[in-house]
């Protein structure tokens, strides 16, 4: 349920120009993804049984005024209880559903992780990453390259720590994505990550590493790729 004095737009309404102001920079972007984790976390983490939201896409995530994230619709959230079957038909957001679903019939929260991988990057690109997922069917993440999941209306960052804070997202989004669910991270550790600002999950991208690279290089990484 979204309180009245949240705002009624979504990200998506923002990143796709349809309110006027100006578009969302780095920082807010970051912030939303970190927002949205941690709420993931505690649904999945939190309570006796896990409570998987099963619709995880930026149309529900709503905004106040000072850009807070809140997740709504739990019109069909599922309760996991060990002792019953988790069985159940297809259900969410075309373009976010995790791709195991439709072969499995199987929800988990491994099925949320995979939405939040799909916004995460929605977040980053500024619309809908529907070739990225295309992509990653018939190739390694190694191949994809950062400017590519970047929305080009934005500067590239010349702060570092908002350079690093983007790549963080970006290959925890990654991560995320795996066709393997059982290689996928969880909540708790994806929201754990960001709040430690550490990066504990393998690198996906040849492209760059948050441990490895200096500012000069990090530079390098906004502009030339």
């Amino acid at each position: 349920m979204v309180p009245q004095s949240l705002c009624d737009i979504s990200y998506l309404d923002i990143s796709n120009n349809c309110l006027k102001g100006p578009i969302p920079h780095w920082r807010k972007r970051i912030n939303i993804v970190k927002g949205v984790a941690s709420a993931l976390s505690y649904l999945h983490h939190d309570f006796t049984f896990p409570i998987v939201h099963r619709d995880v896409s930026t149309s529900n995530i709503f905004l106040n005024s000072e850009w807070q994230p809140s997740v709504s619709d739990f019109g069909i959230a599922r309760l996991l209880q060990c002792d019953s079957s988790n069985r159940t038909i297809v259900a969410g957001t075309i373009g976010y559903i995790a791709p195991e679903l439709a072969y499995t019939m199987v929800v988990s929260e491994k099925c949320d992780v995979y939405s939040f991988g799909v916004m995460a990057l929605e977040i980053l690109l500024g619309r809908h990453p529907e070739e990225i997922l295309s992509s990653l069917q018939l190739t390694s993440t190694q191949d994809i390259k950062l400017r590519e999941v970047l929305d080009k209306r934005l500067q590239r960052p010349n702060n570092e720590m908002v350079s690093l804070h983007i790549i963080q997202v970006a290959v925890v989004a990654f991560a995320c994505l795996n066709l393997s669910l059982s290689s996928r991270p969880t909540m708790k550790c994806v929201s754990q990550s960001f709040s430690t600002q550490i990066i504990p999950l393998s690198i996906p991208l040849s492209e760059f590493s948050a441990h490895q690279h200096t500012s000069q290089e990090l530079q390098t990484l906004f502009h030339v790729i």
